[in-house]
């Protein structure tokens, strides 16, 4: 008997006035002990497919056409719907027999609740204990996910906390009842590979440890490949395809696996095109669908590579970086306590060539987005100097900075904070222009605002939009619109594809290329993921603790990473094997 029977679940949800379908006779089983996958795209239905079994979807919008959600209780070995259960029911199952890992920690703990008393709420809430019992549990459960410090993590707000500590909280949080059902939510997507790979072996030793089931949801295969013993293949409400680890990525089926297969950069060669579902969709009665990720055509070839590197390299640096060195205060408590800095950038040089792509690696808080924003003087350094076409830009005022800045735009990580929500697309977009003196008058910068959007794959109507209308890939490409708004000649992607669905990912990794030789753009490519960084990049630069630990030619630092720190971060790409 399955210990999980999801039967038959249809769902639709409202929207506008709208009731639209989101699920269509969805089935599948999860045996004891079982780690299974979902796979798919935002919009897919996984998130949705979770909620439901955690009948979290508000009644006023969610409207369930068909089936049954049947869950065995251990305790009496009956079979019970999660579907017809009582809202008091419901709430002795959730977190206690059934817990949730969400996407996002920040957005799913309380940021005025210190972490230890968000726990012990739900301690007490389904045990009966005493508040030093909890406090002690809470601790243990700390050093079980392997939280530094227990005592400081107990009594620290969520802000105080890096992004990997918060998904740990979140763990501990979920494990706190030692539940017989884990389901877990993209819960490593925007976190650095080498957090990430932490994050999947502590979940995959708590399953072992206490026997439980998973549900892991995410839109990368190879996270899915590292932890989960089958896989379920979501498009559009449907699943497609499903079966094991093994059988599903060596043998995949149904064109949309082919695409979310093929359009992961490939560590063993250099494509010149990522490959994106669409292309396996529209051709998936073609027989030759799964050989376009292999084409000889598309993989870049030595000699091709040379050239290239060759006629960058001829010329001069556009940019070149001193000696760059950034710190910062340590708020201290106490009037007379010393005050203490941290570096965040430590005595950084390196030049950056026009036509160039240079990508800068590693974990969060190594100085990657600090250095960035140097460069743009965002910020000012401490000391270290930023010469761009020889101009010293740490010795620019407002005015000169001003005229720069129309040469040197930035992309970034998040593009739903950096739109103001309460104006249109378009109005984003002419926004810069005018600011840059760009366009005779109000319509000819709207007819330039209108092929900036076509040109980024989106339509002329979209300009009248908010942000709110859009998807995270949608966003994104609306704010390189906008960067190119005024015509810009160097661009710094900051961690500008970490949020995004892998086949998303691939689309606006090509517009990037295909808007570098349309240009000639010069891009610093900033990111913790290797994997794409090495896609799109001539050289690459691994930051450490504020300080490049090591430079080289793409392809070449792959093959032969000279510090143990770079080959950390290789090893700590999830692999399809």
């Amino acid at each position: 008997m399955s210990f999980l029977s999801v039967q038959h679940l249809s769902l639709e949800l409202k929207r506008d006035q709208q009731w639209n379908t989101i699920l269509k006779d969805v089935n599948f089983n999860i045996k004891k002990g079982e780690v299974v996958g979902i796979v798919g795209e935002s919009g897919s239905g996984k998130s949705i497919t979770a909620l439901s079994i955690m009948q979290l979807l508000k009644p006023n919008i969610a409207n369930y056409k068909s089936g049954q959600i049947l869950f065995t209780n251990n305790l009496n070995n009956k079979e019970e719907d999660i579907m017809q259960m009582s809202e008091k029911k419901l709430q002795k199952l959730r977190g206690n027999r059934i817990a949730m890992i969400f996407q996002e920690p920040m957005s799913s703990l309380n940021p005025v609740i210190k972490c230890g008393q968000q726990i012990a709420e739900l301690l007490l809430l389904h045990h009966k204990t005493t508040k030093k019992e909890v406090k002690n549990k809470i601790f243990t459960l700390f050093e079980e996910v392997m939280l530094p410090k227990p005592e400081r993590i107990y009594n620290a707000y969520p802000h105080e906390l890096s992004g990997g500590q918060k998904q740990r909280v979140m763990i501990a949080m979920a494990m706190s009842c030692h539940p017989d059902l884990l389901i877990a939510d993209e819960p490593t997507t925007a976190l650095d590979v080498t957090v990430q790979k932490g994050i999947l072996e502590l979940i995959k030793k708590l399953q072992q440890n206490y026997e439980m089931s998973i549900i892991f949801i995410s839109h990368d295969l190879g996270v899915i490949a590292e932890i989960a013993d089958r896989a379920l293949v979501l498009y559009k409400g449907e699943i497609v395809e499903t079966g094991t680890i093994k059988n599903l990525f060596n043998n995949p089926q149904h064109p949309y696996t082919q695409g979310l297969l093929a359009c992961r950069p490939p560590i063993h060669c250099r494509l010149k095109h990522l490959p994106t579902v669409e292309d396996f969709i529209t051709k998936q009665n073609e027989n030759n669908t799964n050989d376009k990720f292999h084409h000889e055509a598309n993989i870049c070839t030595t000699e091709e590579r040379n050239r290239h590197l060759r006629k960058i390299y001829a010329l001069p640096p556009i940019l070149k970086i001193n000696n760059l060195y950034k710190k910062y205060p340590i708020r201290k408590s106490g009037l007379f306590n010393q005050k203490e800095f941290i570096t965040a950038v430590d005595h950084v040089s390196l030049d950056v060539y026009e036509g160039e792509t240079l990508g800068i690696a590693g974990e969060s808080g190594c100085g990657k987005t600090t250095l960035g924003r140097l460069i743009i003087q965002l910020i000012k350094p401490s000391s270290g100097s930023i010469i761009y076409k020889n101009q010293d830009l740490n010795l620019l005022n407002n005015k000169e900075l001003t005229k720069i800045r129309k040469e040197i735009q930035m992309i970034l990580q998040d593009p739903y904070s950096s739109l103001n929500q309460r104006i249109t697309i378009g109005s984003a977009i002419i926004e810069p222009m005018l600011i840059h003196h760009i366009g005779h008058n109000h319509q000819e910068r709207k007819n330039l605002a209108m092929e900036l959007l076509i040109r980024v794959g989106l339509e002329e109507n979209h300009f009248y939009r908010y942000p709110h209308e859009f998807s995270g890939g949608q966003r994104q490409r609306i704010s390189i619109a906008r960067a190119l708004a005024v015509n810009p000649r160097f661009i710094i992607c900051d961690e500008s594809v970490s949020a995004l669905d892998i086949s998303v990912q691939a689309h606006i990794l090509n517009l990037l290329n295909e808007l570098k030789k349309e240009f000639q753009f010069t891009y610093i490519f900033i990111s913790h993921d290797l994997s794409v960084v090495k896609f799109i990049s001539d050289r690459i630069a691994v930051m450490q603790s504020g300080k490049i630990v090591e430079i080289n030619e793409a392809d070449e630092l792959f093959l032969h990473p000279k510090t143990n720190y770079t080959k950390h971060l290789i090893q700590a790409i999830p692999a399809i094997k």
